[in-house]
């Protein structure tokens, strides 16, 4: 444990970052935020990330929060959001809780908190999201509820031609996947149709404010096959129920988006579990679409598979400059992931991430 843990002496300043090494919070612990995302609020970075323990990525602990005014040297703030131990709460220690984000809402004052949520002991079938505010950046979080998401509503661009046919669409009668008539059945709303009244399926997920001040929620749907993009309430705790589908059929999860010179881009991951896969991106005149995809964003050495890490979000910050940020996952060894943090680069327009061993901000 000692690489993790230095009772003798807290870490020293440092000036770089250094994607893929130990990275030391101020009492010298590996910094523990695994599939988080950055907040800021004042002249204050939040990092908020997943726990992780020796064995597994069960939640035993919840969210953790860790704070920095230059990104690179990070104090540990403890656990924002704490798992329960009442049997059969949402959140019950032993639950699966990836990918919580931090958003500050201006009106309401208060720090919202998403995240992808799994009931304990029923393995990926829940495939909520769960929901928790705070006072104050670093908590602690309350946790409000999880559910699905957008029951009994159809997407935006589902007009009365697309939702009747997706009403004549039945899971038993494409129980083979991958074939040219099940790609068409899932790109017309086979599962969506299926899930339609229960609530849509919520994994992998991100959050984004626009220049407007509106929050959007993105996630992965529909047995991981469709991202979703749904729009949430002014106090952002809540879906509005408008929502559009990103590339259906295209397996795309590990959502990260950013808007650079009025174009949004989203850079995903593929779904091979815990193996690392190439990067996906996507682009779009508009929160709403049409979204394009385009080639691998990374370049470098291992950047077939996007470095050995999976994307988890993209930090935007006040001069307009992007940094990409990933999980390079351990999962015999959680607590040992390590993170991926590089600055993205436009050529011609286009982002994107060239690997370096060692950066300044």
């Amino acid at each position: 444990m000692e690489q993790y843990w230095n009772n003798q002496q807290v870490r020293k300043q440092q000036k770089t970052i250094r994607p893929g090494e130990l990275w030391r919070d101020d009492t010298g612990r590996h910094i523990n935020a695994h599939g988080g995302g950055v907040m800021k609020y004042g002249d204050t970075y939040y990092w908020f990330g997943e726990h992780k323990s020796e064995r597994t990525s069960d939640a035993l602990v919840g969210v953790m929060c860790y704070a920095s005014k230059d990104l690179v040297n990070w104090r540990n703030c403890g656990v924002a959001l704490s798992v329960s131990d009442e049997r059969g709460h949402d959140i019950e220690r032993g639950c699966i809780l990836e990918r919580p984000k931090v958003i500050y809402n201006s009106v309401t004052k208060k720090f919202c908190m998403w995240f992808h949520l799994e009931l304990k002991g029923r393995g990926y079938d829940a495939a909520r999201y769960g929901v928790a505010v705070a006072d104050r950046p670093e908590g602690p979080y309350k946790f409000l509820y999880s559910q699905r998401a957008d029951a009994g509503t159809w997407p935006v661009e589902f007009k009365a031609q697309d939702i009747t046919t997706a009403d004549t669409l039945n899971e038993d009668n494409f129980k083979e996947w991958w074939t040219p008539i099940w790609r068409k059945a899932v790109n017309q709303g086979l599962i969506l149709k299926r899930d339609f009244a229960t609530g849509q399926m919520s994994r992998d997920m991100t959050l984004y404010i626009d220049d407007d001040g509106k929050a959007y929620h993105i996630f992965s749907s529909e047995e991981n096959l469709t991202l979703h993009i749904a729009e949430l309430t002014d106090d952002y705790l809540h879906h509005t129920g408008r929502y559009t589908r990103v590339a259906p059929g295209g397996q795309n999860e590990a959502p990260a988006i950013f808007k650079h010179n009025g174009t949004y881009w989203m850079i995903t991951s593929g779904c091979t579990g815990w193996a690392p896969n190439e990067a996906r991106m996507f682009s779009a005149p508009s929160i709403w679409g049409p979204w394009t995809q385009h080639p691998n964003p990374c370049r470098g050495p291992k950047a077939d598979k996007t470095f050995e890490g999976q994307s988890t979000y993209v930090l935007t910050l006040d001069n307009g400059r992007h940094i990409f940020m990933a999980d390079i996952w351990r999962p015999r060894h959680p607590i040992d992931a390590r993170y991926i943090w590089l600055p993205i680069e436009f050529e011609n327009g286009m982002p994107f991430v060239r690997w370096q061993n060692e950066w300044k901000l």
